[in-house]
């Protein structure tokens, strides 16, 4: 319990630090939405610094396995979001939100809770790192569907990017992974962070933080994810038909 609390401690820390610094860029760049740029990278400094604060706490295999799966995660996805969203006016969603609203309404709905989010998703990385006991089957099958996901959804990001940049697309993009599910890089997300907790979850107590990967499937598929972005694709040229035959979030053949 104390290596947890000291490593529950510590990744907090780490996850303010990344929000005071992408709350001063954010002025900087004039828009809230690098908050999303800084999402994957809260985890990889929460699992970097539990792993740094609790040296010869649990299985050294594990908690290797736990940073570097944050860690390439999280950098990846960062860059991605950084690449993407370059030159860009403030995202809409955040536009919206914070309409007529004050600094502290704004650091408390942007900003803290994402961070509340990143802590609560960070369980398994953080209970990992300080439990005990060899790896098994269950954590390489939770390294697996990790790269599994990991890979599902930077093809799909990668298809996006060239479906966008092609003079000549049609106005849905139905290509590649997205022939098969309309969401591959949620889908992807939520693969990632399933692996992630079983390679927590095989020792006592990493399987209570379950509620990781449910929290992140809920927010993917419920949250500020799928519904919201399908919201704003409404009425948009060839989306009906598209959202008709095609999967919303597990990968399956198109519908006639």
């Amino acid at each position: 319990m104390t290596a947890y609390l000291t490593a529950l401690g510590w990744a907090a820390i780490a996850v303010i630090a990344v929000l005071a610094v992408t709350y001063a860029a954010s002025r900087v760049a004039g828009k809230h939405s690098v908050i999303d740029i800084a999402w994957g990278v809260l985890f990889g400094a929460a699992a970097v610094a539990a792993y740094v604060v609790t040296p010869g706490s649990g299985d050294e295999l594990r908690r290797g396995l736990l940073v570097a799966m944050a860690v390439l995660w999280g950098g990846r996805l960062a860059l991605h979001i950084g690449w993407r969203s370059r030159g860009k006016p403030e995202d809409p969603r955040y536009a919206k939100l914070l309409a007529s609203r004050g600094p502290v309404y704004t650091a408390l709905m942007v900003y803290g809770l994402q961070g509340a989010l990143a802590l609560v998703i960070a369980q398994p990385l953080v209970v990992g790192m300080t439990t005990s006991g060899g790896v098994t089957w269950l954590a390489w099958a939770g390294v697996a569907l990790w790269a599994y996901g990991l890979a599902f959804e930077a093809i799909g990001d990668w298809q996006l990017e060239r479906y966008k940049a092609d003079p000549d697309r049609g106005p849905v993009m139905d290509r590649g992974l997205w022939r098969y599910t309309r969401h591959p890089n949620y889908f992807g997300d939520a693969c990632v962070w399933v692996g992630i907790f079983l390679v927590a979850a095989e020792r006592w107590p990493g399987v209570l933080t379950i509620v990781s990967p449910v929290v992140m499937v809920y927010l993917l598929v419920f949250g500020s994810g799928k519904r919201l972005l399908e919201r704003q694709l409404a009425g948009r040229a060839g989306w009906d038909d598209y959202r008709r035959r095609t999967s919303g979030f597990f990968p399956l053949p198109p519908r006639s």
